[in-house]
């Protein structure tokens, strides 16, 4: 895919990518080849949640190439000049694919090379295969434009530049406290003291969006923690009216980008199951409607259809 897609975008971090993170009371992974200044940094499979949480502030291109891949060779080049000529408003992260296997995953790479934008930690298409320098920089533009419709207009200290040298507003604000204890769970894959935080936190301030979107991202990742995705496709292909089977991969579909999929999914189930059963299907739309923010065109086909479906 050669393009970006419009829809909003919402939520702090790639759930996908934190799919398979440690159990509570595990050491946290050595954050070798963290991204820890310049525009292009090595990323491996221990440092890239930093990448994620970097793409709250600045837009983050991801480059997932392979040595051994002529198309690679001719793309990753172009990829850094043009990141390199943004002065610090984009960030370039580089995947080895054949040393870094979770983010392969997590990005579901069929093809090499793969380059993904991250805004907000919410996946974007960019390109698959090599691609003309032209059409690079218009969907950098692009990229742009849409990173600061979402409010992610940072950027960072140039390579060799004095990260005190950086724009005053490049600063990330301080969490919440609550947030930060959130954060510090999730780390941890403790993933019942984040909701607690994340719940403690609206009890403080119904208000507060972050939270919410945060309680419900985390209540994702509790659920997903552990599923094989073969292994839930293949539940769900037997019992198509397993509302748990469904739920599942359903579930794995969102933390993968697949939202509209997801969406059909449970409203296909909602169609065909018993009305005693439909109230949990209902339920769990709602979840993944708030999760994925009102804003996104796919949330308002879905609600449509499930108001169609209701009366």
């Amino acid at each position: 895919m050669n393009d970006i897609s419009p829809a909003a975008l919402r939520g702090a971090v790639d759930l996908s990518s934190l799919r398979n993170r440690p159990q509570a009371g595990s050491a946290p992974a050595p954050a070798s080849g963290a991204p820890t200044g310049g525009v292009v940094v090595d990323v491996t499979d221990a440092s890239f949640p930093q990448v994620l949480e970097l793409s709250r502030t600045v837009p983050v291109v991801v480059d997932l190439w392979a040595a051994w891949s002529e198309p690679s060779m001719q793309l990753s080049p172009l990829i850094e000049k043009v990141t390199r000529e943004q002065n610090g408003r984009v960030v370039l992260a580089k995947v080895d694919v054949d040393a870094n296997p979770q983010i392969v995953q997590a990005f579901r790479a069929e093809s090499i090379p793969l380059v993904v934008a991250l805004v907000a930690g919410q996946p974007v298409p960019m390109f698959t295969g090599a691609t003309p320098e032209e059409q690079v920089r218009d969907v950098f533009s692009r990229l742009l434009e849409l990173a600061a419709q979402n409010g992610v207009t940072g950027s960072v200290p140039t390579d060799g530049a004095d990260a005190r040298d950086a724009p005053e507003e490049a600063a990330e604000a301080p969490l919440p406290p609550l947030h930060a204890e959130a954060y510090e769970a999730i780390e941890a894959g403790d993933y019942a003291r984040a909701v607690a935080a994340y719940e403690k936190a609206l009890a403080e301030n119904p208000r507060d969006e972050d939270a919410k979107a945060g309680l419900g991202q985390v209540r994702l990742l509790d659920r997903v923690q552990g599923l094989d995705l073969q292994q839930a496709r293949e539940a769900a292909a037997a019992a198509p009216r397993d509302v748990q089977a469904q739920f599942a991969v359903a579930d794995l579909d969102i933390s993968g980008g697949h939202v509209a999929d997801a969406f059909d999914r449970l409203l296909d189930l909602f169609a065909a199951v018993p009305v005693d059963e439909r109230a949990a299907v209902r339920e769990r739309l709602v979840e993944l409607f708030d999760l994925v923010g009102s804003a996104d065109p796919r949330v308002a086909a879905a609600r449509t259809r499930l108001a169609s479906l209701l009366f």
